[in-house]
């Protein structure tokens, strides 16, 4: 069996992601397409709008054969540790050849460059120098990358350029039997706040549907048939969306309890941050003007939205450290179709690290209150702690139960 893996969100899945998924079998030349997906934190530290589950289901329903959930300790943060994470999952089930990604460009020979350049000491370390002055990460490695010669100026600029280069360095270093297949965005672009014809960005998707009730005809008209049939179920059961602010009281309730020590083993978290958390916590009612308060240069949103997400799940820096170290140290199934089932079967008999479909085989809600967790079921307790805090971002107040990772299995769709 061969398969072509992707390393998505899916927040939601629309026809770009489609798109994708029909190229990567394409180019392929695979039986089946394997996505490993965000559950409910994403990368930029969101809370997902609709659920893991009906999301994973969405993309088996067209185009994806099989999806697994990428831990929550990896989808919540830069994407260098995005990337490896997803990467590392991929390589373990033991039948990916190929990895997709989406990309600004197809040429490959140019993100090569740039992920080669990554490892010169004079970029890296130019790259340290000007985070160290208070660029971002993106700004960082593209200064960093073009003072090098290793790309032009606009290269790195673009969010799916930047992941296709951490994708690249991933693959050299955990999967280098694995090569990459860049597939050329089309339509809008990746933080587009309009729709725009049948290729939308998922921002400009969500941005949409976030204050309502039904998906309307223009925005129908940007995702496949099925997943819009999915959403419009859960949105008119109030199941979705899901609204990070209805738990604004619980972080801002938190961030002014917690002590120094607390506050600087947050992830993303450093130094002189920590003063500034406690003062901007009490100077508003929302997270909102909290981030207001915190942004810079060198606190982006995106960096400020991941540290929210890690003051929910209560991840310190220490366990991330292990976490990285390890990599996944499972494969939870999401949602499978025939094809997926099949691959399944592979799959277990090569895989380096165990398959979950049911999570209480593994953890419950018993054992994850206990102290001597192993390292799978500490890295699956965030998983769990991730769901249990989107079900209470609900509209419908009687979906707003917790524990849902121990009652629900993967999705199995008859779509191939």
């Amino acid at each position: 069996m061969h398969a072509t893996g992707i390393i998505a969100e899916y927040n939601p899945f629309h026809n770009g992601h489609a798109y994708q998924a029909a190229q990567a079998r394409l180019l392929g030349g695979s039986d089946v397409v394997i996505a490993v997906m965000s559950g409910h934190v994403t990368q930029r530290g969101e809370i997902a709008m609709f659920d893991k589950w009906s999301r994973a289901a969405s993309a088996v329903s067209a185009g994806v054969d099989l999806v697994f959930e990428l831990p929550a300790v990896f989808a919540a943060r830069s994407a260098q540790h995005f990337a490896a994470g997803g990467v590392r999952l991929l390589a373990s089930l033991g039948v990916v050849g190929h990895l997709s990604f989406g990309s600004e460009t197809a040429d490959l020979q140019s993100l090569e460059n740039a992920a080669s350049g990554l490892s010169n000491a004079v970029v890296v370390q130019t790259l340290k120098f000007n985070m160290e002055s208070g660029q971002t990460y993106a700004a960082a490695m593209s200064a960093a990358l073009t003072a090098g010669g290793h790309a032009g100026a606009d290269f790195i600029s673009s969010p799916n350029n930047i992941l296709g280069v951490e994708y690249l360095r991933a693959l050299r270093k955990y999967a280098p039997e694995v090569a990459a297949l860049p597939v050329v965005r089309l339509g809008s672009g990746h933080h587009a706040t309009g729709i725009n014809g049948c290729f939308s960005s998922a921002t400009a998707i969500r941005r949409q549907l976030s204050s309502s009730s039904f998906i309307d005809p223009v925005t129908a008209n940007t995702m496949p048939p099925n997943a819009v049939a999915i959403f419009s179920q859960m949105l008119a059961e109030g199941t979705a969306p899901a609204d990070p602010s209805r738990i604004d009281s619980h972080i801002l309730a938190k961030l002014r309890s917690m002590k120094n020590l607390e506050l600087l083993s947050i992830p993303e978290c450093s130094e002189g941050l920590e003063n500034r958390l406690v003062r901007s916590a009490n100077l508003g009612g929302t997270v909102k003007a909290l981030l207001e308060h915190l942004k810079s240069r060198r606190y982006p949103y995106t960096r400020l939205q991941r540290i929210m997400a890690h003051v929910l799940l209560g991840t310190t820096k220490s366990q991330l450290v292990d976490f990285d170290r390890s990599g996944p140290l499972y494969a939870r199934v999401l949602a499978f179709n025939k094809k997926g089932r099949t691959a399944l079967r592979s799959i277990s008999r090569r895989s380096s690290i165990p398959l979950i479909n049911k999570t209480t085989a593994f953890l419950n809600s018993r054992s994850m209150r206990e102290e001597n967790l192993s390292p799978l079921q500490t890295m699956l307790t965030f998983d769990v702690t991730a769901t249990d805090i989107f079900t209470l971002c609900l509209p419908n107040p009687s979906r707003r139960i917790g524990g849902l990772d121990f009652k629900r299995s993967a999705v199995y769709s008859e779509n191939t």
